[in-house]
């Protein structure tokens, strides 16, 4: 029986991102199948029951809450170093990029990207700096790596000069909510979002590297070119635009086509997926990108960057653009809207490569990641 101690200060309830829904998909399988180890969970603040997924586990807070490089310091440097000296724990994972890099215990780190180190601009400058010191000492002191894609794995084994065996590639999920719905249910979330109409999708942040901007241009092209009355609808905060957003939807023709729902709660985001006509996702820079794989899971088309792991991970099943040609993403958008054979093609396809991902799988690599340190 081994103790195992896991950093858990993202599972934040109804506050989920990437990182949060895969410590909270793979803990709660891990958690849950292994009922002969015990699991200690480290929080930065009040913890929700939701997250205690099993009865092997013991939630522990230890201030402060860490939500700014500073903090972020004092939690895994100062508190969590205090932590793992008095639990003594077998082995330490933390499902993103930082670890205690003071403490002796072997310890497991799972980190996602590496987009800070590319796009630096993007973030603000203290964040960045953070980033990039700290996931390279993590990456020189942890006894093993892991990430989510196999073109992530490269950048990290290249970026911090670190030995790719030392890094396992842990694919991420799609979550069970996700699942194609009937045309009455379509027709019901276009009238409440849309007038109506039909609607291309965009899911996730709204930072520079997610290349809003451009798509809003091309959507635009699309629009000037054909007439056509489809929407253009984000799933982002409206309030955490920047300032090319901005600017691209202000100089556009079709501005009252561009709508924001805001965030959604998981079942809201499922339903509106499946729901949608295409789904864009044409980013500059990602480890995985899961809306990829959630949206071929709701059987809806996918355009996405030629770039980075997004080919990886759509393989053969959605429409690969160069990000930074906005008149190729205009095209994208007109050929998988006008040409119907084109557009089925893609939703077989995608049904099938979705089958490929699934949190089950996610766990069991996850799993023996840990279990090779842990022997």
């Amino acid at each position: 029986m081994a103790l195992i101690a896991v950093n858990t200060r993202m599972l934040l309830p109804g506050k989920l991102d990437g990182t949060g829904w895969f410590a909270c998909e793979t803990l709660k399988r891990i958690t849950r199948e292994h009922p002969e180890h015990r699991f200690i969970f480290f929080f930065d603040r009040k913890f929700s029951d939701e997250f205690i997924f099993s009865s092997n586990i013991t939630p522990v807070v230890f201030p402060p809450q860490a939500r700014h490089p500073w903090l972020w310091y004092l939690w895994f440097e100062q508190s969590l170093n205090y932590a793992l000296n008095k639990y003594q724990p077998d082995i330490f994972f933390s499902p993103e990029n930082f670890i205690c890099t003071r403490s002796a215990i072997p310890q497991v780190s799972v980190i996602h990207d590496l987009n800070f180190e590319h796009f630096p601009e993007y973030l603000p400058a203290k964040v960045a700096r953070y980033y990039q010191q700290w996931t390279r000492k993590t990456a020189t002191v942890a006894s093993r790596l892991a990430t989510v894609s196999e073109f992530s794995k490269q950048d990290i084994a290249k970026t911090y000069a670190v030995d790719e065996n030392k890094i396992d590639v842990l694919y991420n999920g799609i979550h069970e909510l996700y699942k194609p719905v009937d045309d009455n249910t379509k027709k019901e979330i276009c009238r409440q979002y849309t007038d109506g109409n039909p609607f291309l999708i965009y899911v996730g942040s709204l930072h520079h590297r997610k290349n809003a901007a451009a798509m809003v241009r091309a959507f635009s092209m699309f629009k000037k070119k054909t007439g056509s009355e489809i929407k253009f609808l984000f799933v982002s905060d409206k309030n955490k635009m920047e300032s090319g957003l901005k600017d691209a939807i202000a100089e556009s023709d079709y501005k009252n086509d561009i709508l924001f729902t805001g965030r959604l709660n998981a079942e809201q985001l499922a339903v509106v997926m499946a729901s949608a006509h295409a789904m864009m996702y044409v980013s500059l820079f990602e480890g995985f990108g899961i809306p990829l794989i959630e949206a071929m899971r709701c059987h809806v088309p996918v355009i996405t960057s030629d770039t980075t792991c997004l080919p990886e991970i759509a393989d053969d099943a959605a429409c690969l653009v160069n990000p930074k040609d906005e008149n190729a993403i205009a095209s994208a958008i007109e050929k998988v809207i006008s040409d119907n054979d084109y557009r089925n093609n893609l939703i077989e396809k995608g049904n099938v490569r979705q089958q490929f991902f699934s949190w089950d799988k996610t766990a069991a690599c996850t799993w023996n990641c840990i279990s090779a340190v842990l022997k």
